[in-house]
């Protein structure tokens, strides 16, 4: 079976990107003889293969137009600002004076000698020189790279049924009834009354959270380190009726399904890690405000199911954008009302969305990104510690 020249570049190049770097196939609509391919954390987010001839400068540049309509419509889709893209022609005519677009590189090849020798894509792209596919027989090729695709495809599909099915979950159960235990004791010492005088006292008692408790200076650090218990327990107090059922809900939503998504030890990383940012930046700006309340933490979930979408925004973009963040917005707005802490609440966002980026999310592999979250979390919490123990 004889098949063009750049059809066989094409499908070894393919073969190539989504069997050995982990690229995706993208549906573009109204397309022909060209591939285009996408993966999020990639050397170059999308590569595009073209084997449509190329034969002047006015067709090259018209050809870059119909790439940037294409991007603009990518990063719409994928909630991207910009695009690192590779296109990568192979039918082009030499004399084409290759004026590209910002973001966007173009390389000419030939054949698979041009591939296998190409400075450009072996610097991007080692691995390239011995693991592309080549074949002269057509059929052979054909078959190989169609079979090798179906595999990848196969245990990617495998791999996102593991990561998006249920899985067993406690952690959050176990939070709503710790706190409503909490509640059943408050509510008994303070006879049912959570607005008499009693109030601040017993909740202080009980573990509430308070930068005058924590604000002792370098002196008396180790008095203040004394207190930092509080730093946990005051997310399983609540100030009221309202307050516990808005927040218990609130969890029982969101918390089944993040703890799903993350499993139960990075969730009750977490969650705990959310707790702790957002107690310190309300000691931190607010030090004589008394805080208690699940919300701090329950707004890290919210940071984690966010970044959990982000990565897989392919296929949540439309919930991101018309459910989860619409939420998130609100709720931050209304954290302004008085008698909220905000600053409780935008701690937990923050330090939520970084604790998920340092522990990852099960089944994908991307230690850049984990490390980058680690380390941002943790000069987080620096300044947070910073603001709370010694203040402004």
């Amino acid at each position: 079976m004889n098949i063009r020249r750049e059809d066989q570049v094409l499908m070894s190049l393919v073969h190539y990107f989504v069997t050995k770097e982990n690229y995706s196939p993208i549906f573009v609509q109204g397309v022909k003889d060209e591939i285009w391919l996408e993966k999020l954390d990639g050397p170059y987010r999308v590569i595009r293969i073209n084997s449509n001839r190329i034969f002047n400068n006015e067709q090259f540049k018209f050809d870059q137009f119909r790439i940037k309509n294409i991007l603009k419509q990518i990063k719409r889709k994928t909630l991207s600002f910009t695009i690192n893209a590779l296109n990568i022609n192979l039918n082009e005519d030499p004399d084409v004076k290759e004026e590209g677009l910002k973001n966007v590189d173009n390389l000419s090849i030939s054949n698979l000698d041009d591939v296998q020798n190409n400075k450009e894509l072996l610097e991007i792209f080692p691995d390239m020189r011995n693991s592309i596919y080549t074949s002269d027989d057509g059929l052979e090729l054909l078959f190989n790279v169609t079979n090798d695709i179906n595999a990848r495809t196969e245990r990617e599909n495998a791999r996102y049924k593991r990561i998006f099915s249920g899985k067993k979950c406690w952690f959050t159960y176990f939070v709503i009834v710790a706190c409503l235990v909490m509640f059943a004791v408050e509510y008994v010492l303070l006879k049912g009354n959570f607005n008499s005088n009693d109030a601040v006292d017993i909740l202080g008692m009980l573990g509430a959270n308070c930068g005058i408790y924590l604000q002792n200076g370098f002196s008396n650090i180790l008095t203040s380190l004394t207190q930092s218990w509080r730093l946990i327990t005051y997310a399983f107090l609540h100030g009221g009726w309202m307050h516990i059922i808005m927040n218990m809900y609130s969890l029982f939503i969101i918390g089944p399904q993040t703890e799903a998504r993350y499993g139960t030890k990075r969730f009750i990383f977490i969650y705990l890690i959310s707790a702790v940012c957002g107690a310190l930046l309300s000691a931190g700006l607010n030090p004589s405000v008394m805080s208690v309340g699940a919300s701090g933490a329950i707004f890290g979930v919210l940071g984690a199911l966010v970044y959990f979408g982000m990565k897989f925004r392919l296929y949540f973009k439309d919930s991101l954008l018309t459910r989860l963040i619409p939420v998130i917005v609100v709720n931050l707005i209304m954290s302004f009302l008085p008698g909220i802490d905000a600053s409780c609440h935008i701690g937990g966002l923050i330090g939520g969305y970084l604790a998920a980026m340092a522990v990852g999310i099960p089944e994908t592999d991307n230690k850049q990104d984990s490390l980058n979250g680690s380390i941002i979390l943790f000069i987080f919490i620096l300044f947070l510690l910073y603001l709370a123990f010694i203040g402004i």
